[in-house]
């Protein structure tokens, strides 16, 4: 695994998160640099597989004023998915350090609209 490196940005962040470049891949902040990390070490271990990085889902509602219409109201991205073999499911994965209304409006639609249950990591 590459050794994390700060990237170096005009200005600061909103919430202070210092982007970070692992193997080639930019990441929002350390935390989820060091997340990745983890998880492609669990990956080698056999423990998790299918590792995503950024998977997007769509957010929309059906119906309204016209039936059985599908309206997009926009993504979602995630920063992980993958599956865990010990607990025998999918895991959707945010590392967050600060939630957003907007965040926790995404979230609560994906969960409900996908049938998931996204995984915060602090």
């Amino acid at each position: 695994m590459s050794l994390a490196r700060p990237v170096r940005m005009a200005g600061r962040s909103k919430y202070s998160a210092q982007p970070t470049v692992v193997d080639g891949i930019r990441f929002a902040s350390k935390r989820e640099a060091q997340r990745y990390g983890e998880l492609k070490v669990l990956e080698k271990a056999g423990q998790i597989h299918s590792l995503r990085l950024q998977p997007s889902f769509a957010l929309d509602v059906i119906g309204g004023f016209v039936k059985d219409v599908r309206i997009n109201l926009g993504v979602y991205k995630a920063d992980f998915d993958y599956f865990d073999l010990k607990a025998d499911t999918r895991v959707i994965e945010d590392v967050k350090g600060m939630a957003t209304p907007l965040y926790k409006w995404k979230k609560r639609h994906v969960e409900a609209q996908y049938g998931v249950k996204i995984r915060e990591v602090k």
